[in-house]
């Protein structure tokens, strides 16, 4: 379990389609504290068992976080995911129904990705996709200051604060 800055992610969930109407689905995770977001993971649906596994991945560089804020949607609510949290003591956070303040940042992460990627592009493929959503992450991520994190950038802010929890 991580006891640094790093232990509060939040997860959440967007809906857009390839040019030939075929559903998508992108699973975002974002770091409340760094405000990077760490994965976009594309699929036609996503089950609680991806999830996990994009959790897990993280997880494997990072460490696990102390809290992982969801909505109630079927993939949050799965018993792969709830076996997860347990055996690595995270804690799931769940929103309340109908309430998008109660994960007000990662809706407005998602918000700028669908303003910024999903309603700019035509998605030929899934592998298209997942490409043109990774670079949008990366250019999210590396390139642009917050506000928030005294015009760092999430990357630039996230290797400050683990200069920090080092020392």
């Amino acid at each position: 379990m991580v006891d640094g800055p790093f232990g509060k992610l939040r997860r959440a969930f967007v809906s857009d389609a390839l040019f030939d109407g075929r559903r998508l689905r992108a699973l975002t995770v974002v770091d409340a504290f760094t405000r990077e977001a760490l994965a976009i993971d594309v699929d036609q649906g996503i089950k609680g068992e991806q999830v996990v596994e994009a959790i897990t991945r993280i997880s494997s560089i990072r460490g696990a976080p102390r809290t992982i804020r969801v909505d109630n949607g079927p993939e949050f609510i799965s018993k792969a995911l709830d076996r997860w949290a347990y055996e690595n003591g995270v804690t799931l956070d769940f929103s309340r129904p109908g309430k998008p303040t109660d994960n007000a940042f990662v809706e407005s992460f998602n918000g700028r990705l669908r303003d910024e990627c999903l309603n700019t592009h035509w998605f030929l493929s899934l592998e298209d996709a997942r490409a043109k959503i990774e670079a949008w992450r990366r250019d999210y991520n590396e390139s642009r200051p917050h506000t928030s994190l005294g015009w760092l950038t999430p990357v630039e802010y996230a290797a400050a604060a683990a200069r920090i929890a080092a020392e």
